[in-house]
């Protein structure tokens, strides 16, 4: 926390963490703050450049979740989605694959349509936990293309509203609770306002510097802010930011892919995919990713 600053309640940092074909930057679960929202979790992927031919061990295998929606984005390169449902979905930049596990789903994400070429690869995922009423939905998984997600624009700057309320829009993706998740590029000198009316809400500088409460924010960093406060962020440099925040959901457990508002049922999936009861994606089943040591 920087105590100079009213605008700011906490910074974090994004910090690397490896996923065994390549490393990202784990900016939530945070040891001082789990959640913004009902946001509690998010990888920064990249920016970086898959050298061709891509291997297979940097694909994520097939793995489970329970009680969370996974939100991934991408601003280059593309993955391949596969899950238990019998879905197939190629994601490219600007584009939205919004999974919702409900009581389990099980996917994977591959780099196929870049295996022979590589290239770059720079992107998001969040996770946004589902209420109580929500947690053993059944799965369903839906894909946005980039034209259904509702684009504005800023002096020295525009935005486009994932998902969620914020700057007088209403996004059509469907979600389970009150939230918001905003993408902005913004010029050197653009100037706006966080969007009020939420009671927990960050902004994520994915490149480029920020200045909000006199202080500056550069790349891979989290200001996440006070109920009360009303930042403005300045862009320094030309910027990409992320905005999110909600309403809170209630305190959740977290385990590996696992969330839960209650432990048992995160001991109970543990169970199910050890002893395969989890469903897998019929065209890709075979590769699965076990159960952490230890758990």
């Amino acid at each position: 926390m920087d105590p100079n600053s009213v605008d700011v309640e906490l910074v974090i940092p994004a910090r690397e963490r490896d996923l065994g074909g390549f490393r990202v930057g784990r900016v939530l679960p945070f040891a001082g703050r789990r959640m913004v929202g009902p946001f509690i979790f998010l990888d920064h992927l990249g920016p970086l450049d898959l050298a061709a031919p891509v291997p297979r061990s940097a694909d994520v295998r097939p793995h489970p979740h329970i009680g969370l929606s996974t939100v991934t984005y991408l601003f280059a390169g593309e993955m391949t989605h596969r899950d238990s449902l019998g879905i197939e979905q190629v994601i490219r930049p600007g584009e939205i694959n919004w999974m919702t596990s409900g009581r389990g789903i099980s996917h994977s994400e591959r780099f196929d349509g870049m295996r022979a070429s590589g290239g770059p690869l720079h992107g998001l995922q969040a996770w946004v936990a589902l209420p109580e009423s929500h947690e053993e939905d059944m799965p369903t998984f839906e894909h946005y293309a980039s034209s259904q997600i509702a684009g504005f624009e800023l002096p020295r700057g525009r935005g486009r509203l994932i998902a969620g309320s914020a700057f007088g829009m209403t996004s059509g993706v469907h979600t389970h609770s009150p939230l918001f998740y905003v993408h902005l590029e913004l010029q050197p000198g653009a100037r706006l306002e966080v969007p009020r009316g939420y009671a927990e809400r960050a902004a994520y500088v994915v490149s480029g510097s920020l200045e909000t409460g006199g202080h500056r924010y550069d790349a891979k960093t989290m200001m996440v802010f006070p109920a009360n406060a009303f930042p403005v962020l300045e862009a320094l440099t030309a910027s990409s930011v992320m905005l999110l925040g909600g309403e809170p959901v209630g305190p959740r457990h977290i385990f590996w892919n696992f969330v839960s508002s209650r432990r048992e049922r995160i001991e109970l999936a543990k169970d199910d995919w050890s002893s395969g009861r989890f469903a897998l994606p019929p065209n890709d089943h075979l590769e699965m990713i076990p159960l952490p040591d230890g758990a």
